[in-house]
């Protein structure tokens, strides 16, 4: 069982870009898929997560801004973010609670994806 993520690269201030994450292996449900991430001298911080069901939970920064969605079909989570700042620019990382072969959920990480903002 893995995530994969992907998306990441280079954009100016106020641009755009989408990440995904493909949760692949024996994979029985899904609770939540979700990103984090990670800026240089910062602590790892919840950007947006939806669960299986359709809630959703942004962190206060990017609302408005950036979208979480999710095509359950192909286990995979999205991350629309629009109006970009140079304070958005970390690795993003994305998360799971799945339930797996050994019959427990279990939390997985992705590889992270860098995501930088230039000014």
């Amino acid at each position: 069982v893995q995530l994969q993520a992907s998306g990441g690269g280079l954009v100016q201030t106020g641009g755009s870009l989408r990440l995904s994450c493909v949760a692949s292996g024996s994979i029985f449900s899904i609770k939540y898929m979700g990103w984090y991430r990670q800026a240089p001298g910062k602590q790892r911080e919840l950007v947006a997560i939806k669960t299986t069901g359709g809630s959703t939970n942004y962190t206060d920064s990017v609302k408005g801004r950036f979208t979480i969605s999710r095509d359950n079909a192909k286990n995979t989570v999205y991350l629309q973010m629009n109006s970009l700042k140079p304070e958005d620019t970390a690795v993003y990382y994305c998360n799971a609670e799945l339930y797996i072969a050994t019959m427990t959920w279990t939390n997985y990480w992705g590889q992270g994806t860098l995501v930088t903002v230039s000014s």
